[in-house]
């Protein structure tokens, strides 16, 4: 089968002839459809510090994807041949602490499909019975591709009560944009995201974001003024990684508010934590999603009317990953889902 493969340390993807996987008695085999790129793809594609420490090559790279089970282990019963599924990328162990209480995102022994084990860059994957998702019809294939990480912006998102609030998201990449469309399809007032990049900031306008800033040219105070906001925001999702917008968020939050933190940051962010402390702020980490309850949550907005679709830039064939990699570096693209079919 065709897979891209990270054959040895070093920049680069190859398009590679690999081994068809057997599922084992519990496991499904996947024929994938689409297969979309990651920001953690791209840690990879480059092999930078992160990449360099995580990952031991060969590895089949890739964990958001959509297909058809073609086959199953002796031992599968609740997935059939035929099932379109997505795939849950984090493996559990199922006896940790949190596994045994309901809250398997938290798995410390988790393992990454497409990080620690071969993933979904290929025509067919084989993942646990257990992380593959059967997605309904009315799902476009494109849309499927991106449930996974629609899934970190709906874990990040529907941490708090959005109804009537405003939020202030700082990152729009792919999933700062979903974000604010979960933001406004659950019934916040204001959302005002920030970024540094036009064409991400339209994306996220068009995905419902009230205000965009780009906090190169105008700040978030001026945006609040604007908008009538008299105290602060209620709730901020991070999303950009960057210690800056800590200081935004900070600064802006009102007394009470609630932080989720999901970018990941390069280098330490610094936090006042006395002003943390006196404003009475709540922070939560986030990673992943919950499974299976994101998941849920994830399809029955989009059954509901939520539309992801202007946060997909490119629809690309596996054979052009050097020129879908390529956009993504450059800033050029938004979310890329690689067609396999």
């Amino acid at each position: 089968m065709r897979a891209l493969v990270k054959p040895t340390p070093g920049p680069g993807l190859v398009l590679a002839d690999v081994p068809l996987p057997a599922p084992g008695v519990n496991d499904v085999l996947i024929r994938i459809t689409h297969a979309a790129i990651c920001g953690t793809d791209l840690h990879i594609y480059n092999w930078d510090e992160w990449a360099a420490r995580t990952l031991k090559p060969p590895l089949i790279v890739g964990h958001e994807f959509v297909g058809v089970v073609a086959d199953v282990g002796a031992q599968v019963q609740h997935v059939k041949v035929g099932t379109r599924v997505v795939g849950e990328g984090h493996i559990v162990c199922g006896i940790c602490r949190n596994c045994r209480a309901g809250a398997q995102h938290l798995c410390r022994n988790t393992i990454g499909v497409g990080i620690h084990r071969d993933g979904g860059f290929a025509d067919y994957v084989c993942i646990p019975a257990h992380n593959a998702y059967a997605i309904p019809a009315s799902l476009p294939d494109q849309v499927a591709a991106v449930l996974d990480p629609l899934g970190n912006a709906v874990h990040t998102a529907l941490s708090f009560d959005l109804v009537g609030e405003d939020v202030l998201i700082t990152g729009a990449g792919p999933i700062g944009q979903m974000a604010s469309g979960i933001c406004r399809h659950a019934g916040a007032r204001h959302i005002v995201v920030t970024d540094l990049e036009p064409e991400r900031l339209a994306r996220a306008a068009r995905m419902g974001a009230t205000r965009v800033v780009n906090v190169g040219e105008e700040s978030v105070r001026s945006v609040m003024a604007d908008l009538g906001m008299t105290e602060g925001f209620d709730i901020a999702l991070e999303m950009s990684g960057s210690p800056l917008a800590v200081d935004t968020i900070v600064a802006t939050i009102n007394h009470g508010g609630e932080i989720g933190l999901l970018g990941l940051f390069a280098e330490p962010a610094e936090l006042d934590l006395s002003m943390a402390i006196l404003k009475g702020l709540t922070f939560k980490g986030v990673y992943g999603r919950k499974m299976f309850e994101t998941w849920y949550k994830a399809v029955a907005m989009l059954e509901s009317g939520l539309d992801i679709t202007p946060v997909i830039s490119h629809e690309m064939p596996l054979e052009e990953f050097d020129e879908a990699f390529a956009l993504l570096r450059s800033g050029a693209a938004s979310k890329i889902v690689l067609s396999l079919q």
